[in-house]
Order: C-alpha cells, then sequence, then structure tokens
C-alpha cells in the first residue's frame, strides 16, 4: 500500500495515471480505495478544513446529486483534513443548512496521509491537522473521476473562494462513458443527445457503416447523432 512520507516529494496524480491506492477510515468505516470502487466508476474530492462555507454548500449539493451519480455507476466519495468524529458532526450541520443528508463516507484525514498521496499538499507539510487553518490546506480542494480501470480520468483544481459546479462533473462523466464505448469525441459545451464528433481514427468507410447519414464540416471534422 502506498502511503506518504515527510520529506517526499508528491504530484497530483494525472489523466490516465493509476489512482493512488489507499486505506483510510471514513464517516462509514475502513475503506480500502481501490477495492471500494470496485467494478464502478468514483468522485473523489476534497476539503481543506470542516466546518468551512463554502465546502458546507458542495457537500450538501453532492448529496442531492447522489442518485444522478448513482445512474451512472458513480460511487462518491469525500476527504477533509480532520477527523472522523470531526465530520460526523459537520454532517449534523450540513444537512441543518442544506437541506440533504450525506449518505456517502467522507474521509478523515487528520495526517495528511492522502492529501500528500494525492499531490494536495507538500511533503514537508507536517503530520497533523493540528494548529492548520483552512489557508493552510487551500491546495486540498480538488476533484478526481476515476474509473473501473482506477485511472483518473479527470482532475480539477479550485480555489477555496469558488464553489465547485458538480452539474458539470456530471457532463463530464456523461461524455466520458459515451466515448469510452463508442469511437467519438465531445465537442464544446456538448450535453447529452447532442451531436458528437467522429474520432480521427475511424475512416469513411467505416462511419458510414457506424454513423450514416454523418456530416463533414471538415476532413478532421466529421459530426453525427449521439450513439444509443
Amino acid at each position: 500500500m502506498t502511503t506518504a512520507t515527510a520529506n517526499e516529494t508528491y504530484s497530483v496524480p494525472r489523466i490516465n495515471d493509476i489512482a493512488p491506492d489507499f486505506t483510510a477510515e471514513t464517516t462509514q468505516g475502513t475503506i480500502h480505495f481501490h477495492d471500494w470502487i470496485g467494478d464502478s466508476w468514483a468522485v473523489l474530492f476534497s476539503h481543506p478544513k470542516d466546518f468551512t462555507p463554502v465546502c458546507t454548500t458542495e457537500l450538501g449539493y453532492m448529496a442531492k446529486l447522489q442518485p444522478e451519480f448513482a445512474k451512472r455507476n458513480v460511487k462518491i466519495l469525500g476527504l477533509s483534513i480532520d477527523p472522523v468524529s470531526s465530520h460526523q458532526k459537520w454532517e449534523k450541520d450540513i444537512e441543518e443548512t442544506q437541506g440533504a443528508k450525506v449518505t456517502y463516507p467522507m474521509i478523515g484525514d487528520p495526517q495528511l496521509k492522502i492529501a500528500k498521496l494525492y499531490g494536495m499538499l507538500p511533503g514537508d507539510a507536517g503530520e497533523t491537522c493540528e494548529g492548520r487553518t483552512p489557508a493552510d490546506n487551500a491546495t486540498v480542494r480538488t476533484v478526481f473521476v476515476i474509473g473501473p480501470d482506477k485511472k483518473i480520468k479527470l482532475q480539477l483544481a479550485y480555489p477555496m473562494s469558488t464553489g465547485r459546479n458538480f452539474d458539470e462533473i456530471l457532463r463530464v462523466i456523461d461524455s466520458i462513458q459515451l466515448t469510452t464505448k463508442h469511437k467519438v469525441s465531445t465537442p464544446v459545451n456538448w450535453k447529452p443527445g447532442d451531436d458528437v464528433i467522429i474520432s480521427g481514427a475511424v475512416s469513411n468507410e467505416e462511419a458510414q457503416q457506424k454513423f450514416p447519414g454523418f456530416k463533414t464540416v471538415k476532413p478532421y471534422l466529421r459530426t453525427t447523432a449521439q450513439p444509443k
């Protein structure tokens, strides 16, 4: 199992990297990350501290969106730089203020191990959350989308002052799952049901078979209705 040590330098995992595996305590017990993902997709999103205002709204909104993620075979996993006991108290505030109960697990990372493992904090950041402010952990504001193959499909980092757009994360997952199944890409601002772009690896002959009636805008830009 990979873990972070004090003097090591870690970088944020990149797209197509294997998501670092770990064992962690959560609000729903101990999880082994890769085993927990199983054959599903996963969204891991992190927070610099419990009882922070922007994160409170984010965790509540994710609780409301959880059924939409479940439809897509996606599990949700939160992380915050505080112990699980603090998370459990925070969950009560989230339900009270956001009108949604958090039913997905939240990782306790009081020793900063997972934050370091995912390159969100440097190796010399210390080994405890005690005495650290949200500003000290400002870089722990990352979203990772991970596939059933345990590879990173998306990673985004946000500033503390800007709430994340989780509807966009759903849109990206829809695109990734579609383009994993079919030889297509999705254009700018694509939404489910919109036309898609045929992969350059598909010849015109193959395109005629797979995507009859496709449109050639330029030889390198061919569009078609979204495959079902």
